[in-house]
């Protein structure tokens, strides 16, 4: 039979210095009224725990500093309680977003996360996530974009059967993750291009194997089409989702003639990278080019003017991604792609079209 709940009283004792020097999860259980189990469920978030006998079980775990042994937890669930966040992408601005996401999530969990770089293009990619599992107990990995839309990868993963979540992926049938309605967010941040005016808008692409890329540059073509205007490939230009992709982009297509009087570029980093370009060529934005982004990562509000962008929840969509991975390793079954939404943010960079 189970002690009954502790006292505040006694709670307060254990914090003021009657407790262990670290609190063990039967301290927490018999200070709660549970069994260990219980405390294990909650830490753990399984279903099967009354809201109520959760809610005494977190308080007691923070009155009492509860930290889990890794070791004892590992052994016990025959689990590592470690996840890897697998990244190949230029933005540190997005890549940070991310991190502090998965970081959310993971500790909420009780989870540890490492990081590791792998390079999309490289002959020896899968080979490289085959070794970080054959050499780390991994319970699961957090997949960024482009190595959501690497085939090759993900029927490695498939194969080994270590569950997996994907941020933003091209193909979403059959995988857990979380996505975003990219094509009709560009969509919208265009026809405010056009309702400003503009109808020589240029477009910086991401990476061509990057499903976002594919997605954006849906959504430019899409609205041009809605806006009765012609797409022009001499106004969409390759990038690499960094800003020395965007400023050569922009380069480029500042020196046509005649040159777009609005350009949106595929990520806020280029975006960044085409204002530079507008800046060293004497062009004031937005007096004679409008420039526009997409994510909303903390560059967006640093620069001068401020970024018109998309703002794209990215922290809170890796925190989803990770939650969701974290449901399938409980239970195979369990996890879905999740929908988030988006939202414009209209800031100065983007003013009317220039006279003709």
């Amino acid at each position: 039979m189970n002690a009954g709940p502790a006292s505040d009283d006694g709670i307060r004792a254990q914090r003021t210095g009657h407790a262990p020097a670290r609190a063990r999860i039967e301290d927490v259980a018999t200070a709660a009224g549970v069994s260990m189990k219980t405390v294990s469920r909650v830490l753990n978030n399984e279903p099967g725990v009354r809201e109520s006998t959760r809610q005494r079980v977190r308080e007691v775990v923070a009155a009492l500093n509860y930290r889990p042994d890794p070791s004892a937890r590992s052994l016990a669930g025959n689990r590592s309680y470690l996840v890897a966040l697998l990244y190949d992408n230029p933005s540190p601005n997005y890549l940070m977003e991310v991190v502090t996401g998965v970081v959310d999530a993971c500790e909420a969990h009780h989870y540890g996360m490492v990081m590791q770089p792998v390079a999309y293009q490289s002959p020896g990619c899968v080979e490289t996530v085959d070794n970080l599992l054959s050499g780390s107990r991994l319970d699961g990995l957090i997949l960024t974009p482009p190595l959501t839309d690497s085939e090759a990868l993900l029927d490695r993963l498939d194969e080994r059967g270590i569950p997996f979540t994907c941020i933003s992926p091209y193909k979403r049938e059959g995988r857990i993750g979380v996505t975003l309605d990219e094509h009709d967010a560009v969509c919208e941040l265009v026809a405010h291009l056009v309702a400003l005016g503009h109808t020589r808008i240029g477009h910086v692409r991401g990476h061509p194997d990057h499903g976002a890329s594919e997605w954006r540059l849906a959504g430019y073509r899409t609205a041009l089409r809605r806006a009765g205007l012609l797409y022009d490939p001499e106004l969409v230009v390759h990038g690499e989702f960094s800003f020395d992709s965007g400023l050569e982009a922009g380069r480029r297509l500042l020196s046509l003639q005649p040159r777009p009087t609005a350009i949106f570029a595929a990520n806020d980093d280029m975006a960044a990278g085409v204002m530079r370009a507008a800046s060293e060529m004497g062009l004031r934005v937005p007096a004679e080019v409008s420039v526009c982004g997409f994510d909303n990562t903390p560059i967006s509000k640093h620069i001068f003017p401020q970024l018109t962008t998309v703002q794209q929840p990215t922290r809170d969509m890796a925190q989803v991604a990770t939650m969701q991975l974290l449901a399938s390793i409980r239970d195979r079954g369990a996890g879905s792609m999740v929908h988030m939404p988006y939202a414009l943010q209209l800031r100065d960079s983007t003013g009317p079209a220039p006279a003709a």
